[in-house]
């Protein structure tokens, strides 16, 4: 009997060391993962954070542009393309203008407006012709609109040398209204379809990697809780199997000791 509680006595004191060194091996390894999980989590909130903010900035981009590019390409009636032959090209008038001569001095000037009419090659109508929807909405009558300035005569000279060339050129590209209800046709189109789309581009790209980022993210997260959920269920198993051997060591040795005492 003496020999059997000593072997277990001694047995169970080597139990309770290696008991002790594996849930300090354990404690240390929690640690290192919580510290590991608190750097993962920090990392992925500022991903996180990188992708909504890449989405809102998009947004507003989307924003700006719809009331500003999208809407005015949207608005314009001139969206047909065709060749017009220039008629006629002179000056009819002066037009009254003002500029800027400091934070609150504003002066008044003149500009020469040049009159354009065009036959549209498609219809063989004579049409006025201006530059752009700005134009035509400024001054209808006139072609181009410069810029205000104080020197009359290089406003004129502007001017003149836009009338020599469409002498020059007499077949140009003009847009035109299919509807027919615009007595003019447009020279260029303040915002083209080319514009539209390279303006788009840029907030789409932004907002596609916004997305990107998130769902890798969220992907990220997903596999690492499976990774996770997976070896607890190897642990546990591991744990059952371990438990199970050490408890059929404990019975044979229990049993031995018991025939040695006899």
């Amino acid at each position: 009997m003496f020999l059997w509680a000593g072997s277990k006595g001694a047995q169970g004191s080597g139990s309770e060391r290696s008991r002790t060194i594996y849930q300090k091996i354990r404690e240390y390894d929690i640690l290192e993962k919580r510290r590991t999980v608190t750097a993962l989590k920090a990392g992925e909130d500022r991903a996180i954070l990188l992708g909504l903010s890449m989405i809102l900035f998009s947004a507003m981009m989307y924003f700006v542009l719809g009331i500003t590019m999208v809407r005015s390409y949207s608005d314009s009636v001139w969206t047909e393309e065709s060749n017009c032959t220039v008629v006629n090209s002179s000056i009819v008038a002066e037009i009254n203008c003002s500029y800027s001569c400091g934070s609150e001095c504003r002066k008044s000037s003149r500009f020469p407006c040049l009159q354009v009419y065009v036959s549209l090659n498609f219809t063989g109508k004579v049409l006025r012709l201006s530059y752009n929807e700005e134009a035509h909405e400024a001054h209808p009558e006139c072609f181009y609109i410069p810029k205000c300035r104080k020197d009359h005569t290089l406003m004129h000279s502007i001017v003149m040398n836009i009338s020599e060339r469409l002498k020059t050129h007499q077949q140009v590209l003009c847009y035109y209204d299919p509807s027919e209800q615009q007595d003019s046709v447009l020279l260029t189109r303040l915002y083209g379809r080319g514009a539209i789309i390279s303006s788009l581009l840029w907030p789409t790209c932004t907002l596609v990697g916004g997305t990107l980022i998130i769902a890798m993210v969220k992907l990220t997260q997903y596999l690492s809780f499976l990774c996770e959920q997976i070896s607890r269920i190897k642990r546990m198993g591991l744990y059952s199997l371990t438990g199970a051997s050490h408890t059929r060591v404990c019975t044979r040795k229990f049993n031995g000791g018991i025939q040695d005492g006899v």
